[in-house]
């Protein structure tokens, strides 16, 4: 079990208490996401000194943000540094920062993926610093089944975000054999009343449904027009976002590993999102591990 979470509205100081208790809790992994925040690279390297065992996952690193070079030197250094605890996730992000916050021009994503791992690949064959022990594995942000079958074919697996355990299921079958690994990033909200849940998950999908990437996988997986306006029905809020009490969220998640994730990254919602969700990760920490 995973913790993915949002670090950026923190002090260093407050960071590093939180991920020492997170692993302390007994959580296996921590996820961090690259917009308009941190850097991820420096972030990781961060939560990677701060921690003895914990694996730290950027879910994900944008490739727009850094040549291929600069992304495979990143991941061998903190590879070499931290082995079997660093691990990339690549994405190709949303058109919307891509071109407004770095001035990029948002282009064929799924050939732009194609070949920024061709320029990975051929990077690796003149890095000239150690090497890391053992080739570091390589994730993809992958939604849709053409970014599926290229994490298949180019990556160790896939990352997924915004995703139901329907989602699970599909992406395990197009990534097919068990060597690929299937993370999935799951929203809940450790609250019982329907109307405060709702409001807290809505306040997370509302966002999400102004970005196309999104919207069209949530089309592809049966939710209509009506589903994705007005911040979203609360049929596609309650398949998003699990709500309620502890065993409501760990039967959401048992529904991931069952569709064949192999890991889930789970993201707590809070009414305050300036506030890290320390209270809530200590009260489901021993329920989440009993899942193995």
């Amino acid at each position: 079990m995973g913790v993915w979470a949002r670090f950026d509205r923190q002090p260093a100081e407050a960071v590093r208490q939180a991920v020492a208790e997170l692993e302390d809790l007994g959580y296996g992994s921590v996820w961090v996401g690259e917009s308009v925040g941190r850097e991820a690279f420096s972030q990781a390297a961060l939560l990677l000194s701060w921690t003895r065992r914990l694996v730290v996952g950027l879910g994900v690193a944008q490739i727009w943000a850094r040549d291929a070079m600069a992304m495979l030197a990143g991941q061998a250094t903190l590879a070499e540094a931290h082995p079997d605890r660093f691990l990339l996730g690549l994405g190709v992000s949303h058109r919307r920062t891509v071109e407004e916050a770095r001035g990029h021009a948002y282009t064929r994503p799924l050939e732009a993926m194609r070949d920024y791992l061709d320029g990975m690949d051929r990077a690796a064959d003149i890095y000239r610093a150690v090497p890391p022990p053992t080739r570091p594995p390589r994730l993809l942000a992958a939604l849709g089944p053409r970014m599926l079958a290229l994490a298949r074919e180019r990556a160790d697996g896939a990352h997924t975000y915004l995703v139901p355990p329907e989602h699970t299921a599909q992406a395990r079958e197009i990534l097919a054999p068990r060597s690929r690994l299937l993370i999935p990033e799951q929203a809940v909200v450790l609250e019982t009343d329907p109307h405060a849940a709702r409001r807290i998950a809505r306040q997370h999908v509302a966002f999400y449904l102004g970005l196309p990437n999104y919207v069209n996988n949530l089309r592809r997986l049966g939710f209509t027009e009506d589903d994705v306006a007005n911040g979203g029905s609360d049929r596609l809020v309650d398949a998003i976002v699990a709500w309620g009490g502890v065993d409501a969220i760990v039967q959401r998640v048992r529904a991931h590993l069952d569709a064949g994730a192999d890991h889930v990254a789970v993201q707590v919602l809070t009414a305050d999102e300036k506030e890290l969700p320390r209270r809530e990760w200590r009260e489901l920490a021993p329920a989440l591990m009993s899942l193995g």
